[in-house]
């Protein structure tokens, strides 16, 4: 499966969730145990607070990268649940692609009256 079969599928189940839990007013951590189980029954891999080392020049550096959601093994999901979206959320979804050496991730805010218009791609080196 690809970064885009992938995102396709995530986008299905983000507003699967978002619907199903009667859009927004929840806690992020509500929303991402949701996505991940409706994920999961779309037959898609779903690793929740995936952690992952961060070298600094020569060392680890003892707090580790927690990602969100990542689906697949090949895309990034950043949950949020906010009423006024902010684009570093993009920056940090980026940050953690770059870190991940990944191509594609999404930032789902669940805040939005439509969570479709809470959905932003953001891509690396595609």
């Amino acid at each position: 499966m690809t970064e885009n079969e992938t995102s396709g599928i995530i986008i299905t189940a983000a507003i699967e969730v978002h619907r199903t839990l009667g859009g927004p007013g929840l806690l992020e951590s509500v929303y991402e145990e949701a996505l991940a189980y409706e994920l999961k029954q779309a037959g898609c891999t779903v690793q929740r607070q995936s952690q992952s080392p961060i070298h600094y020049k020569n060392i680890t550096l003892a707090t580790p990268l927690r990602i969100d959601l990542l689906v697949n093994n090949l895309v990034i999901v950043e949950c949020k649940a906010v009423s006024k979206y902010n684009a570093i959320f993009e920056t940090q979804v980026l940050t953690y692609l770059r870190l991940r050496n990944l191509k594609l991730g999404l930032v789902v805010n669940f805040g939005e009256k439509l969570v479709s218009d809470g959905i932003h791609r953001v891509v690396n080196g595609l």
